[in-house]
């Protein structure tokens, strides 16, 4: 460990810049023509916790806000976030996210748009949905009256400071106080208007059911301001079941679909699909393996006991099937069974391409251009056709324009 350290202040700036991690995927960008169609990344991610100085004064609450402040004089993240077990380190193979803290940001623009802007331009993505990181746990945090005000301060601060920042290639779906849904409410109503706020995502990793009354009007707030409802999920070895793995790698691999199967399975099986057929849900960072099982498995059972789901008016896969998924992380070590869940999912118009970049296992957009089952119509549908057509994204040239016009992704 002490060679990784002395080999990574050795290193000079340039290898710490994002362009420079990311010139293989310039060079594929260049080689496929990218500029030609719009690629859309619905889940990348920054460290809002790099910035926590700049958020937390944000915060409603004066002795929350106190506590949290005064721990980071500590450089600690007592009263801030839950603890999360296991580590997404690679044991020194991959530095970059140790090294991110270090990469210059000269000029007048904030951080996390540069930074962004950067791998944006390196791989070819013309807008990406931006997600928080440490918060994607706040569903664990012990105080509830914690995780609203934190949702509250993350809101204004990505909203009012870095998104203006964004040339409008920026935009979010901003976390939900899900353990609040009067809070809940209160989010969708103040920043539901603000620019480039398309939709809400609630994080996965948490024991509230979506199905409880009380959110019934948060999702038709959101319906009713044509919002979308994103569920992003995450990790967690503190999870009962999942305390018998050893392995990081088995929680790893658990974890991310678990959590979307458990809030899917509650969201079709009581009936919200017939109760908000307008409002767009999207499932993130879970991969698409997963997907066949469910549809199978839901369909199965609604079959036998189809009397304990009253509200379907038709089979649990074909509600699945009107929803959104996000591709990242690809399972592509079987290309005939990747087929098949692309066939199952409607993928030319249900998949979005996601990079879940800066993180150690994302995803360029070559995963999927490369992909040799697809049409160029699926291809391009995929990487950026369908989230233009789900966010209202214009195009950014003429190239992209036509090819949207083309796939019927944008009106003539």
């Amino acid at each position: 460990m002490e060679f990784l350290a002395d080999r990574e202040r050795k290193l000079s700036l340039a290898e710490l810049d994002t362009t420079q991690v990311l010139a293989h995927a310039t060079q594929q960008s260049r080689q496929y023509k990218y500029d030609d169609f719009m690629i859309v990344d619905v889940d990348a991610h920054h460290y809002e916790n790099e910035s926590f100085d700049d958020m937390l004064p944000f915060m409603e609450n004066d002795v929350l806000r106190h506590l949290s402040m005064a721990s980071r004089l500590k450089g600690a993240r007592a009263h801030i976030l839950p603890p999360q077990i296991g580590t997404q380190e690679m044991g020194g193979r991959i530095n970059r996210s140790r090294m991110r803290s270090e990469e210059k940001t000269p000029g007048s623009k904030v951080r996390d748009a540069q930074i962004a802007h950067r791998w944006m331009d390196a791989m070819g993505v013309d807008y990406s949905c931006l997600f928080p990181t440490p918060l994607l746990n706040i569903g664990m945090h012990p105080q509830s009256d914690m995780e609203v005000d934190l949702c509250w301060a993350y809101s204004r601060w990505l909203t009012e400071k870095i998104l203006p920042d964004g040339d409008g290639r920026m935009y979010t779906m901003l976390p939900l106080p899900f353990s609040s849904p009067e809070a809940c409410l209160r989010h969708v109503e103040t920043f539901g208007d603000r620019k480039n706020v398309t939709g809400f995502m609630v994080t996965t990793v948490r024991n509230q059911g979506v199905y409880d009354n009380a959110y019934m009007k948060v999702y038709r707030a959101m319906e009713e301001r044509g919002l979308a409802l994103a569920f992003h999920s995450g990790p967690n070895w503190a999870e009962p079941v999942f305390k018998s793995c050893n392995r990081f790698i088995s929680v790893h691999a658990l974890t991310f679909p678990f959590y979307n199967i458990l809030h899917l399975t509650n969201w079709v099986m009581n009936g919200l699909g017939e109760r908000f057929p307008k409002l767009p849900v999207m499932w993130i960072e879970a991969g698409l393996a997963w997907l066949p099982f469910l549809m199978q498995r839901l369909d199965h059972e609604f079959m036998l006991r189809s009397c304990e789901a009253p509200a379907l008016k038709k089979k649990p896969s074909d509600y699945m099937r009107d929803m959104f998924y996000a591709s990242q992380p690809m399972e592509v070590q079987d290309i005939e069974a990747m087929e098949c869940t692309f066939r199952m999912i409607k993928a030319e118009t249900q998949l979005l391409y996601s990079s879940d970049y800066p993180h150690w296992d994302f995803d360029l957009p070559s995963t999927i251009y490369n992909l040799p089952f697809l049409s160029e119509k699926a291809k391009q549908n995929i990487l950026g056709g369908n989230a233009a057509r789900l966010f209202k994204l214009p195009p950014r040239n003429e190239a992209q324009k036509a090819n949207l016009l083309k796939y019927g992704n944008i009106a003539a």
